[in-house]
C-alpha cells in the first residue's frame, strides 16, 4: 500500500497548465496609445537631433556641474547652522542644539536633470516647527546671507503666492523656499514624499513643498527618465525659441511642459526621443482642451486641502489648458493660460507639426524646429511697455512685480472688448543700450479675433483699461521713487532698432520652406534671428477690393506660423517721440486712445494720443529710439489645410471617451457657459459633447501614425 508521503511525491501528472503572459506595464490613467519602439531611420534622426542640442550648448561643463555641487555644500551647511543658532538663541537644552537640522531639496530643472549652462537652481529649505518663515526665514536668515561675500543680488519676495529669497551664491542663481514641517528635530533622510510631511502646515507651506513633491512624482510615472529629459530638454529649447516658455505670462512654464512630456511618455513607452519630440505637436495639436492632462488619478485625502475639481470648485471651471501635478494635492499648474496665450501655443504646435512631418520626410533638418520666432513681424501693432527705476536693484524687483501683472493686462484687454481684441504678450524684455538710467521694456502684439466682422470705423477704447491696469501696479507694495511704468502703441514700422539681434531690421522678405530645404545642408540652427539682406523690397500695393497693382514684385510667405488673413487694428493713440527729459515721459490729451478698422486695412497716421501713468519720472537721456521703417507690410496666416483636424482634437487618450478623472471625480458636472465645459459620467471632458465615434477616430489615428 502506498503511503500519503509516497503519493506526495510522484510526479504530477496532469497537463502543465499555459504561462500566463503578463499585461504590459500601464503609465498613467490610460494604455499606451503605441507600443512600437524605434526604426533604422528614427535611430538616425534621434542621433542627428542629440547632436544639435550638444552643439546648441545645452549642456553644462563638468566644472560647472562641480560648482553647482560645491554651491549646494556651502547652502545646506548656510541654513544648518543658522537653524542651530535660532536652537541655542530660544534656550533649547545642548542636545537639541546639536541634534538641530535642515535639509535642501532641490526641484525644477535641476531635480529632473534637464538644466542648461547658467541655470538657476530651484531649492527647498526644511526646517523644524519652531523655525517659521515670515521672521527666521525672511529677516535672520535674510540678514545672514546678506552679510556674506560670496552672496549678490539678494532680492527677497514675502508676499508671492510661493515666498521665495532669490539670490547668486558664489555666481549661481539660487531661488530658496521654506517650509516648516511638523517636526522637532529634521532628519537628514527626510522622505518628502511621504504624505505625513503635510500634518499641521499652512496653504504656503504646502505650495512650497509641492515643487519638490511633483518632481519626486514625475520621474517615477515615466517609463524611460533617459528619453524623458532629453525630450524635455529639447521641447524647453523649442518653446523660448519660439516665444511661448514663460508661466508668469500666461504660457508654460518648466513644471508645465514637464508634465506634458511625461504624459507623452506614457502613451509612447518605447519611443525615442526623436520620435517623442514629433508625437508631442501631434498629440497636443489634436488635444482637446480643457481636457485635463494628468499623469496619475486625482486622489482626495482627509488632510483638507483643496484639489482641482471642477464640480466642487467653480474657479477651476474657468481653466483652459488644465495640466495637473500628480502630486497631493492635485493642483493645476497652469491656471494662468488665456484664451490669447492658449491660441498662440495652438497655432505653435500646429506649425512644429508640419516641420516635424517635413523632417520625417527628410525634407527638412533638426535646426528648422528651432528658428526664432519672428514675433516683430507677425503683428501689424504693439503695445509697448516701458519699466523704468532709479537704479539696476530697484529695477530688478519692479521689473519682476510688472512681469507678473502683464498677464491681468491681456486679461482686461479680452474683457473690455468682449474678445475682439486680441493680445500676445511676449515673454521677453528688452533694453537700450544707449539709455543711461535703469530701465526695460516689453511688448505685447495686438490683432482682433480671427473671423470677427468689424464694421468700418469700428473703435475700442482701451483707456480705462490701461487705467485700471496703471492702478494696479501702482498698488505694489515695496514701491519706491523713481520706479515708473508706461504704456504706449506702436506700429510694425515704428519698432525700435534695439530689439533685433543686430541692431537693425530684418528685410520683410524672409526664406520660403521651399528655398529652405533647398539650403538645408548649409543652414544653421539660428538663421531665423539674422537679418536678411540688406535690401528693401517696395511694399505690395493692393486696392480695397483686394486686387494687386501691377509691378510689385511677389512676396515670399515666411517660414514663421503664420495668421488667418485679417484687418488688423488701427490704433488711434500713437507713441510720441520720447523727449530728453522725462518729466513727464507721456503727455495726456483728451482724445480717448482707441482701436479703428477700415475696410482697406491701410495703413493710416494715427492722432498722436497717449496712454499715461500718473507718476513723472525724472530721468534724462531716455530720449525717444530711432525708428527705422519696415521695408513692407504683409499679412500673415495660419494654414488651415484641413479643418476636421481643428476639430479631431484628442479626448485624453481614451478610446471610448470615458472620463479618467478618477472614482471621486466620476460624478456629473453641471454645464458651465463661462467654460463651455461639460464632464459627464463617461463621456470624459469636452468643450461641446463627443461623439464615441469620433474620439475612437482620433485615437485610432494617433495610435496608426504612432
Amino acid at each position: 500500500m502506498v503511503g500519503s508521503d509516497s503519493l506526495s511525491s510522484l510526479p504530477s501528472l496532469s497537463p502543465p497548465t499555459a504561462e500566463k503572459k503578463q499585461p504590459p506595464k500601464q503609465w498613467g490613467v490610460t494604455k499606451p496609445l503605441s507600443l512600437a519602439g524605434p526604426i533604422d531611420a528614427d535611430i538616425q534622426r534621434n542621433k542627428e537631433l542629440e547632436k544639435f542640442l550638444v552643439e546648441s550648448g545645452l549642456y553644462e561643463s563638468a566644472e560647472e556641474s562641480a560648482k553647482r555641487e560645491a554651491v549646494l555644500a556651502l547652502l545646506k551647511q548656510i541654513v544648518k547652522d543658522w537653524v542651530k543658532e535660532l536652537t541655542r538663541l530660544r534656550g533649547y537644552t545642548d542636545q537639541m542644539v546639536e541634534d538641530a537640522n535642515a535639509v535642501i531639496f532641490t526641484f525644477g530643472s535641476y531635480r529632473l536633470g534637464v538644466h542648461g549652462p547658467g541655470a538657476d537652481i530651484d531649492t527647498l529649505c526644511i526646517g523644524p516647527s519652531y523655525v517659521n518663515r515670515e521672521e527666521d526665514f525672511f529677516f535672520v536668515l535674510h540678514d545672514i546671507l546678506a552679510k556674506m561675500e560670496e552672496v549678490s543680488e539678494l532680492h527677497p519676495v514675502p508676499d508671492a503666492h510661493v515666498p521665495v529669497m532669490k539670490f547668486k551664491l558664489d555666481g549661481i542663481s539660487i531661488d530658496l523656499l521654506y517650509a516648516s514641517i511638523s517636526l522637532l528635530v529634521i532628519p537628514d533622510d527626510l522622505d518628502i514624499s511621504n504624505i505625513s510631511v503635510l500634518y499641521d502646515i499652512d496653504e504656503p507651506t504646502v505650495r512650497s513643498l509641492n515643487g519638490c513633491r511633483v518632481a519626486d512624482q514625475i520621474l517615477k510615472l515615466v517609463p524611460n527618465v533617459k528619453n524623458f529629459r532629453i525630450t524635455l530638454k529639447c521641447l524647453k529649447f523649442w518653446a523660448k525659441r519660439r516665444g511661448v516658455y514663460s508661466n508668469v505670462m500666461g504660457f508654460l512654464g518648466g513644471v508645465n511642459w514637464a508634465i506634458l512630456v511625461a504624459r507623452l511618455c506614457q502613451f509612447y513607452p518605447k519611443a525615442n526621443p526623436s520620435m517623442l519630440v514629433s508625437r508631442f505637436f501631434r498629440v497636443y495639436t489634436l488635444w482637446r482642451w480643457p481636457n485635463p492632462v494628468m499623469l496619475s488619478e486625482i486622489e482626495d485625502n482627509e488632510l483638507g486641502f483643496s484639489v482641482w475639481d471642477p464640480r466642487k470648485n467653480p474657479w477651476d471651471r474657468n481653466h483652459l489648458m488644465p495640466i495637473i501635478t500628480p502630486a497631493y494635492p492635485c493642483m493645476n499648474s497652469s491656471y494662468n493660460v488665456s484664451s490669447s496665450t492658449l491660441r498662440v501655443m495652438a497655432e505653435q504646435f500646429q506649425f512644429a507639426k508640419e516641420i516635424c512631418e517635413d523632417i520625417e520626410l527628410n525634407k527638412l533638418q533638426w535646426n528648422a524646429l528651432f528658428e526664432h520666432y519672428l514675433f516683430f513681424e507677425s503683428y501689424k501693432n504693439y503695445l509697448q511697455v516701458d519699466i523704468i527705476a532709479s537704479d539696476l536693484d530697484d529695477l530688478r524687483s519692479w521689473r519682476g512685480w510688472v512681469e507678473s501683472r502683464l498677464r491681468q493686462l491681456t486679461l482686461m484687454i479680452e474683457r473690455d472688448t468682449t474678445g475682439k481684441l486680441q493680445c500676445h504678450p511676449y515673454p521677453h524684455d528688452y533694453v537700450d543700450s544707449s539709455k543711461q538710467c535703469a530701465h526695460c521694456v516689453f511688448f505685447m502684439g495686438l490683432q482682433r479675433k480671427q473671423g470677427e466682422v468689424i464694421q468700418e470705423g469700428q473703435q475700442f477704447d482701451i483707456r480705462k483699461t490701461v487705467d485700471e491696469f496703471r492702478h494696479q501696479i501702482n498698488s505694489y507694495g515695496y514701491w519706491k521713487p523713481g520706479m515708473d511704468i508706461y504704456v504706449s502703441h506702436v506700429r510694425r514700422k515704428q519698432i525700435p532698432s534695439y530689439v533685433f539681434p543686430e541692431g537693425y531690421k530684418r528685410s520683410r522678405h524672409t526664406r520660403s520652406l521651399s528655398q529652405q530645404q533647398v539650403e538645408k545642408n548649409s543652414s544653421e540652427g539660428n538663421e531665423g534671428c539674422r537679418p536678411e539682406s540688406a535690401e528693401r523690397i517696395p511694399k505690395r500695393k493692393k486696392g480695397c477690393d483686394g486686387s494687386e497693382v501691377d509691378g510689385s514684385p511677389e512676396k515670399r510667405p515666411s517660414i514663421s506660423p503664420q495668421r488667418q488673413v485679417s484687418v488688423s487694428p488701427e490704433f488711434i493713440c500713437s507713441r510720441d517721440s520720447l523727449s530728453g527729459s522725462c518729466s513727464p515721459l507721456f503727455e495726456t490729451t483728451k482724445e480717448k486712445p482707441s482701436v479703428m478698422f477700415d475696410d482697406c486695412d491701410k495703413e493710416m497716421n494715427p492722432n498722436p494720443i497717449q496712454m499715461q501713468s500718473n507718476q513723472g519720472m525724472h530721468c534724462t537721456e531716455f530720449s525717444d529710439a530711432s525708428y527705422i521703417p519696415s521695408s513692407g507690410s504683409s499679412k500673415y496666416s495660419v494654414d488651415r489645410s484641413s479643418e476636421d483636424n481643428a476639430q479631431l482634437l484628442m479626448d485624453n487618450g481614451c478610446e471610448n471617451g470615458a472620463s479618467i478623472l478618477g472614482d471621486g471625480l466620476l460624478e456629473k458636472l453641471e454645464p458651465n457657459e463661462a467654460l463651455a465645459m461639460v464632464l459627464k459620467s463617461g463621456e470624459g471632458v469636452g468643450s461641446e459633447p463627443v461623439e464615441k465615434n469620433v474620439v475612437r477616430h482620433v485615437y485610432h489615428n494617433l495610435k496608426t501614425t504612432g
